[in-house]
């Protein structure tokens, strides 16, 4: 059988590290296809580059990969692979290894969700995997066999269109991770301030502060996965309308 075509991305750049490893897991599940940031772009969400050009180029790093640089956004990335860099449509998208949780809120804001979620929109099957460790010497082999079983089941049982995956690794050694849960996003949320500051010129400046807010204690909630030493999958369906409000909404907006 003809090997998959997977296309790798990431938004923590093409060197670091947790794309190093997810290129190296998915080399030994088909033929990639890397297509990345040339620089850290954490927390740019669905952003794309429209007010500027964009370039790409091919980079010799490790591995038999094709490996490309891009100098967009995540999304950039796989808009620039689908349209100008693949040889056809990929059989599966996967970003990460992010390096820091996207789980709960933190996936409206992740470039990592959001290069799947692009992926998704193309009707692409697609996964964004992410470890609760933000260190560059992160070990991310540990869940090496958990990240290719899951992209193999995936493979073999397509999600349906409309839903993309949303994977969180609890930073864990290997032996220490219970298993896979199937959860729901957490209620949690960022209580953020600006920690004001004045540089040498008496110009005020700001750093962007606060602290994770989980309200969520249910048992099929992400968090509580993770806490809990599991490896947590929330199925994330990028149609934000809020269908259950849609007949009060056409009650309250009647005029006469």
């Amino acid at each position: 059988m003809e090997r998959p075509l997977i296309l790798v991305t990431n938004d923590d750049g093409i060197t670091a590290p947790g794309i190093r490893n997810l290129i190296s897991f998915m080399n030994e599940i088909g033929e990639v296809v890397v297509v990345a940031p040339n620089s850290p772009q954490s927390g740019k969400g669905h952003a794309i580059t429209i007010n500027s050009t964009l370039s790409y180029e091919e980079v010799h790093l490790d591995g038999p990969q094709k490996d490309f640089s891009c100098s967009g956004t995540p999304v950039d990335c796989v808009k620039m692979a689908l349209d100008k860099i693949l040889p056809r449509r990929p059989d599966i998208v996967v970003s990460g290894i992010n390096h820091g949780a996207n789980s709960s809120i933190n996936v409206i804001y992740s470039g990592t969700m959001s290069a799947a979620v692009e992926a998704g929109v193309e009707s692409l099957p697609a996964i964004g995997f992410s470890l609760l460790d933000f260190s560059w010497e992160a070990d991310f082999t540990q869940a090496k066999e958990y990240i290719q079983n899951i992209v193999r089941k995936t493979l073999e049982n397509p999600i349906p269109k409309g839903i993309v995956l949303n994977v969180n690794i609890p930073k864990l050694p290997k032996e220490e991770i219970k298993g896979v849960k199937v959860c729901k996003q957490a209620n949690a949320k960022w209580e953020e301030s600006f920690d004001e500051r004045v540089n040498p010129h008496g110009k005020k400046y700001y750093w962007l502060t606060g602290y994770f807010n989980n309200m969520d204690e249910s048992e099929d909630a992400d968090e509580t996965a993770l806490a809990n030493g599991y490896i947590s999958i929330v199925p994330v369906k990028f149609d934000l309308t809020a269908y259950e409000y849609m007949n009060t909404l056409n009650e309250v907006m009647k005029f006469d």
